[in-house]
């Protein structure tokens, strides 16, 4: 939101080693918060998700997943392996930013805010409009990202600014493929997270797209948003639920005050339109006008949590709980700084851990609404685009509601809504302990999905396509032993002391830009973190078709969730790259024409959690009598820990096949002689590396290579990367 709209191994790698848990002397280095969170086992009755009794959201602002975590190790950060790739054989770390006034251009890396050298705390927003957050994503191309978001997008920080966000990662669960729902601000993706929908076809009032309608001042509580929201849901099957807010300082990050059905209920409390003159909320106020309790001010102390506490205390908290922060712990950069957001957070966790039993039986949700314009480097899992008309991809997903239609405006009609740029996500819960990261693919909608699961309530407002590719957060958690997982051990702050950071901080210039010629690639910590199964099993392979010119690759999904593949042509990648969004049990096929290229092709593949496949050859090298025609593939051994490479040779000479490691093994490269017509098969064994993969087949002739990156999900949990950020 702007002012201007007002508005070596982690530890372990699972249970097995809970031997290990630290010591006491480690778990005096948490904050206290954290520790008294830590030690309190989960409610285990059933060992399901039964034992979830409450669950409490608390959504911050404007904070993209890399600007926060980017250096965090085990999570996919700066040192990502396989950065998509831009033009002139730069990756997308490298960003180009034209000076709209000069036209000059440069490079920018990500940077460093540093607290020590600059006012790193209260780093000045950026724009985060829907039109420039499209340009900025540019359909996938990502090439251009601080020319419409400014050059301090490209910001980040380290555990030295973020001590007690690190922290709480490290002792809990961080999601590092968490998306906003939406390319833009801050009220289209609340009402995504609160509703399910932002109205994409304009039937109800939206679409979505600003922040117009984000307050309580509407000529008249007859105008507004007319949609169900997920609350009225839970209202009508009897679960109970509230909006912990400060009237007026909730910082119009409550997107319930756009709908006419709240807006009416608070004229019904007898306030004016805008709310005022504020009333505390009474639980009286229920019986008659039970929707009041989204809009009215349910924390009149200044939205510093004495109704959370009281709540608790009486036994009273609700099944479903929202909390919305004041502006100078919200976390916005500007009005707010991290140090101030995570002083609110410690408070939240002090409230809920007060009484040992709630927290037992309590998941604690920290989301962030979108990413401002802040740069994060993972190509969101949007439906495919649209490219002269023509879907540059395919989607075996229905993608009704997924793109901006003529209806609402004819800029960027057909582009897709979202989701948006990463965000961080942390699950907090007994459930959740251990500094996990889990990278399934989410996004808000994911939370209302968790609700679903927990209270069966469904909002029907969620598209089919993002209840296929978008998960419901339950891979985050381990219901069935929960207290047994191996614990870390947080930084203690007082308000005071948070607000004398960020006063600090201001009398501080804002960190400057390094110069072009000075600028280092960011690091990543080495190390990896112990990792959720994933619900993942995909392929992706290659078959030339030399009469033709043509290459063809085949996607196929035998896993238990629906994922995106983003392929980019290395040879044109000025060209919209392909999206190709496969449920479970789906296959599909598309085709290259290479003649433009005399036969030459570079194809460039991405999926969930690194999974990555490279093809690269030239047909006319191949288009000659008596040659070889070599193909590699992969596939999975789940059973024995071991991938597959299934080499042919088509043609009508031998070749040789040099298989190379690229990570995890020292050994090889290894040579396979394949004769004419023949074809063999491979195993290498995986699980010693965690089931992660990545090697590269070359044949001499048609300059052919493929490569095969990933990691082979068995249905067990594992660990991150080991070779991400490696050193």
């Amino acid at each position: 939101m702007t002012k201007k709209n007002r508005r070596h191994f982690l530890r372990t790698a699972g249970t097995a080693l809970a031997a290990t848990a630290y010591t006491a002397t480690a778990n005096a280095a948490l904050p206290e918060a954290i520790r008294r969170a830590l030690a309190i086992p989960a409610n285990n009755k059933t060992g399901t998700i039964r034992d979830v009794e409450h669950v409490v959201i608390l959504m911050q602002e404007n904070r993209s997943f890399d600007h926060y975590f980017g250096t965090l190790n085990g999570v996919r950060g700066f040192g990502d392996r396989f950065p998509i790739p831009l033009a002139g054989k730069r990756n997308v770390m490298q960003q180009t930013y034209t000076d709209k006034k000069t036209k000059l251009s440069r490079v920018i890396l990500p940077y460093h805010l540093d607290s020590k050298i600059g006012n790193a705390q209260r780093v000045n927003g950026t724009s985060h409009f829907y039109d420039n957050a499209q340009d900025a994503w540019d359909l996938g191309r990502m090439n251009n990202w601080p020319t419409y978001k400014q050059t301090q997008s490209m910001g980040y920080y380290t555990s030295a600014e973020l001590d007690f966000q690190f922290a709480l990662a490290n002792a809990f669960t961080v999601c590092d493929a968490y998306h906003c729902s939406f390319h833009g601000g801050t009220n289209p993706n609340r009402v995504f997270h609160w509703t399910g929908s932002n109205d994409p076809d304009g039937k109800l009032g939206g679409p979505v797209l600003d922040n117009s309608q984000d307050h309580l001042q509407p000529s008249t509580s007859a105008t507004g948003y007319n949609w169900k929201t997920y609350p009225e849901r839970l209202q009508k099957e009897g679960v109970s639920w509230k909006m912990y807010q400060n009237m007026p300082d909730n910082f119009t990050d409550n997107p319930l005050a756009g709908f006419v059905a709240y807006r009416q209920s608070n004229e019904k409390r007898g306030n004016a339109v805008n709310g005022s003159p504020f009333p505390p909320y009474q639980p009286s106020d229920d019986a008659v006008n039970p929707l009041f309790k989204g809009v009215g001010n349910t924390m009149p102390d200044g939205g510093f949590l004495t109704a959370l506490r009281e709540d608790i205390g009486a036994g009273t908290l609700p099944q479903v709980s929202w909390i919305v922060a004041p502006a100078n712990y919200s976390e916005h950069p500007g009005p707010s700084s991290p140090v101030q957001g995570a002083w609110y957070i410690q408070e939240v966790l002090n409230a809920l851990t007060a009484n040992p039993e709630v927290w037992s039986k309590t998941v604690l949700l920290i989301n962030f609404d979108e990413n401002d314009g802040f740069f994060d480097h993972v190509p969101p899992p949007c439906a495919p685009a649209f490219d002269g008309g023509q879907l540059a991809g395919y989607s075996s997903i229905a993608t009704d509601g997924e793109y901006f239609s003529k209806a609402a405006s004819a800029t960027y009609e057909k582009h897709p809504y979202g989701p948006g740029p990463r965000v961080p996500m942390y699950v907090v819960s007994p459930w959740s302990r251990g500094g996990w990261v889990n990278s399934q693919v989410f996004d808000h909608t994911s939370v209302l999905r968790f609700l679903e699961a927990r209270f069966h309530v469904k909002e029907e407002n969620i598209t089919p396509y993002r209840r296929a590719v978008c998960g419901d957060l339950m891979s985050a958690f381990n219901f069935v032993n929960p207290n047994h997982e191996v614990l870390p051990t947080l930084p203690k702050r007082t308000r005071a002391e948070a607000d004398a950071v960020r006063a600090q901080q201001e009398k501080l210039q804002q960190v400057a830009l390094p110069a072009e010629g000075t600028q280092v690639f960011p690091m990543q910590a080495a190390g990896i973190r112990p990792s959720r199964a994933l619900p993942y099993e995909l392929h992706a392979s290659a078959r030339v078709d030399v009469r033709n010119f043509q290459i063809k690759l085949s996607f196929s999904n035998t896993g238990r969730a629906a994922a995106v593949f983003h392929v980019y042509d290395r040879l044109h990648l000025d060209r919209v790259p392909r999206r190709y969004a496969l449920e479970a049990g789906k296959e599909w096929q598309d085709s290259w024409d290479l003649n433009a290229d005399r036969g030459a092709y570079d194809l460039w593949v991405l999926g969930p959690n690194g999974f990555h496949r490279a093809f690269q050859g030239n047909l006319a090298m191949l288009a000659v009598a008596d040659t070889a025609e070599p193909e590699v593939r992969v596939s999975y051994d789940i059973i024995s820990k071991q991938i597959r490479l299934t080499m042919a040779n088509r043609g009508e000479k031998p070749c040789d096949v040099v298989v190379t490691a690229n990570a995890y093994r020292k050994a090889g490269p290894w040579t396979f002689h394949l004769p004419a017509g023949m074809q063999r098969d491979q195993h290498w064994p995986v699980g010693a590396q965690g089931n992660w993969y990545d090697l590269t087949a070359t044949v001499a002739v048609g300059g052919f290579s493929r490569r095969f990156a990933g990691r082979m999900e068995t249905g067990a949990h594992g660990v991150s990367d080991p070779a991400m950020a490696a050193t």
